[in-house]
């Protein structure tokens, strides 16, 4: 339901105190208040085995280390950590200096009738304990807003912080401190039927960046002398039918690929006729009906002139200004210094390879040997890209081991996906003019969420001015309709876009919600924070890569870039 009341949409910033401080009646004190806590690292992998095949050990070892900070435990923020604290989660602290209400009660799963009055922070910190006891938990009762002002140094000791329900002039105090504390900030709010998810971070990379589609690297139009001398000791005109039916499709893609070169001036196919013809080729070969390996190969005939190469997103990486590597450069931009020398010379234009091939139709010895081929080339490369790290460190003056084998091998199996992000700060982002790019969004009449973003940057304007939000109050519905349209304006005024006029209906739906927090768009917010948050703690997948508006009225999603 709709929110009544002054400012439902972030929480009250006033002290409190702890359930045993409140029972006994006495004086609220500020400071850290510990809630009973088991500080163990979870053991064996049966508790997290099904995420285990998502993130791997390594993943799941960089959750149990971090450490979290949650500004606001409402809808939200609880929902967000009761996500993290069942992946396991290392720590999290709940900064909050709400006392629990009745509008909490129909939003917050984390809190019942026997936490009114009582401290939010500590009532769902207990909570979510009870959720996964391996997980370190602690509670501040002290409002988000006077922690910035008393002590900005309080949050140099996490690795996120998340602030939920934050209102922008906070934020903006929030994301300086973050980034000059090298701390990263990701931001979720639900205000009605919307929502917001922003990260803010100088720089994130990834090495497993774990793309959804990827080709097979496996240099069948470049063989190197192992793979081609594996692949000579088969006759495709062979007449056992055993053998024949189980040659790997990557043997008669390289014999045809060899034949088409002989006859093509040592060129591969390119054009669409010639494609056709090469698939032909390939076909010709077969001798019955039941030879899948056969079709494979005709499938997979794009492998021979679709090659993976180096992407845009890696050209750029390899030429970024941080690959001009110094002491103080990251491991990661170590090796891909090390990675852009390798390109160079030993790679002959190609990044390491991977050592994988897919399943193929094959006898399992054959399939075995052509495996091991592979993996020993993909060796040799690691080795090749190894020896450039260490000399590479030597040379700026660090410890030539301090970047270990295990990682530089990981970095080789994934260099072609290997991504950077840089987020603007709040600042830039609130200060831009991208209104033009917003007035080419809005002019599509089904698209409503760029407006969505405006009216949330709007709304904290206007509690600032009126000292509530807008629909609060009933008697001021019509009022607040005409003051957050005008505010609305000035905002998009003000990035650029002056003379686009923003949707009515939608600004009278933004009064509506009365600010509300309302739980089924605080899952949905809370979800995409989480997992954001485990994708930047991993360092694996890509994170949201601008500010996430989604649109729980019609279902939809948009991420803008600024």
């Amino acid at each position: 339901g709709k929110g009544k009341g002054k400012g439902k949409g972030c929480p009250p910033h006033r002290s409190s105190s702890s359930p045993e401080q409140a029972k006994a009646k006495a004086k609220a004190k500020v400071g850290v208040v510990e809630a009973p806590a088991h500080f163990a690292m979870a053991q064996g992998t049966s508790k997290y085995d099904r995420q285990l095949r998502i993130w791997g050990n390594q993943g799941q070892l960089a959750l149990e280390k971090a450490s979290i900070c949650l500004l606001n435990c409402g809808a939200t923020g609880a929902e967000t950590l009761k996500n993290l604290v069942l992946a396991g989660i290392g720590s999290i602290t709940i900064v909050d200096a709400a006392k629990v209400e009745l509008a909490d009660l129909g939003n917050n799963f984390l809190v019942d009738w026997d936490s009114l009055g009582l401290s939010r922070a500590s009532c769902v910190c207990a909570l979510l304990q009870e959720l996964n006891d391996s997980v370190g938990a602690k509670f501040v009762e002290e409002s988000p807003e006077k922690l910035l002002e008393l002590n900005p140094t309080f949050f140099s000791q996490f690795n996120i912080v998340i602030a939920t329900q934050m209102v922008e002039s906070a934020l903006l105090k929030l994301d300086g401190i973050c980034r000059r504390q090298n701390v990263m900030l990701l931001i979720g709010r639900s205000y009605g039927l919307t929502g917001l998810v922003r990260i803010s971070v100088k720089e994130h990379c990834i090495i497993e960046s774990k793309p959804d589609s990827i080709v097979d690297d496996l240099r069948l139009h470049k063989p190197w002398r192992e793979l081609k001398r594996f692949a000579d000791e088969f006759d495709v005109k062979i007449q056992d039918s055993l053998v024949h039916k189980h040659i790997p499709y990557a043997v008669l893609l390289i014999k045809a690929a060899e034949d088409w070169k002989e006859t093509h001036g040592g060129s591969l196919p390119f054009t669409r006729n010639e494609r056709a013809e090469f698939k032909a080729l390939v076909a010709l070969s077969r001798q019955a009906d039941d030879e899948d390996n056969y079709k494979e190969a005709v499938s997979s005939c794009y492998k021979i002139w679709s090659l993976p190469g180096i992407s845009m997103e890696l050209q750029q990486i390899l030429d970024d200004n941080a690959a001009e590597v110094h002491s103080s450069s990251t491991d990661f931009w170590v090796m891909v210094s090390a990675l852009k020398a390798f390109v160079e010379e030993e790679g002959e234009g190609e990044p390491p390879l991977d050592g994988t091939i897919p399943d193929m139709t094959s006898l399992t010895e054959y399939y075995l040997n052509l495996q091991k081929i592979y993996q020993a080339r993909a060796e040799e490369d690691v080795c090749a890209v190894e020896a450039r790290v260490r000399n590479i460190l030597k040379e700026i003056g660090r410890d030539p081991q301090s970047i270990s084998r295990l990682t530089i091998k990981q970095f080789c199996k994934n260099a072609r996906n290997i991504r950077v992000f840089r987020y603007q700060a709040l600042a830039d982002e609130f200060s831009s003019k991208s209104g033009p790019e917003l007035q080419k969004l809005l002019a599509v009449e089904e698209n409503s969420n760029p407006t969505i973003y405006i009216l949330l940057r709007a709304v904290d304007r206007f509690a600032a001015m009126y000292n509530h939000y807008p629909g609060d109050f009933d008697g001021e519905f019509e009022d607040d309709v005409s003051r957050l349209k005008a505010i609305a304006t000035s905002v998009l005024n003000e990035m650029g876009g002056g003379g686009t006029s923003l949707s009515e209906d939608l600004i009278s739906e933004m009064c509506r919600f009365g600010a509300a927090e309302i739980h089924c768009i605080a899952s949905v917010i809370g979800g995409i924070v989480s997992q954001e948050t485990i994708k930047l703690l991993t360092r694996q997948f890509t994170p949201l890569s601008g500010t996430f508006i989604y649109n729980g009225m019609d279902s939809t999603s948009l991420v803008l870039h600024f």
